[in-house]
């Protein structure tokens, strides 16, 4: 495993339910399309057997609601979509974040040579 490859994993756990919410803050998806997208982006990758407990646990909280659509290519799909309670979440998470980000950024640069 490469150096700090566990730290970022447990990094990625953290706040991989808020990178969901801020997929469906833009529009309606099913699993794998999270999956897809999630992959998409470098550091994020993940797979259904992580995403699909993570929706279940999200619902249950009140933060997504679903749907079910016809596919053209298969069985019919179960939509996430944002509820305005996810939306608050992912709004106090997003503040959160950034004065993180923030502070932790301003610790690492003063240790720069």
């Amino acid at each position: 495993m490469e150096p700090g490859g566990t730290r970022i994993s447990q990094l990625r756990r953290g706040v991989l339910e808020f990178c969901v919410l801020a997929l469906l803050a833009e529009a309606e998806l099913y699993g794998f399309d999270l999956v897809r997208r999630l992959s998409d982006v470098e550091g994020l990758v993940t797979s259904e057997g992580t995403i699909y407990p993570l929706l279940s646990r999200l619902r249950r909280e009140g933060w997504v609601t679903t749907t079910w659509a016809e596919s053209e290519s298969g069985p019919p799909r179960r939509y996430y979509a944002l509820t305005e309670d996810g939306r608050r979440a992912l709004g106090g998470f997003t503040e959160d974040w950034e004065r993180f980000r923030d502070s932790v950024d301003q610790l690492l640069l003063k240790g720069k040579p």
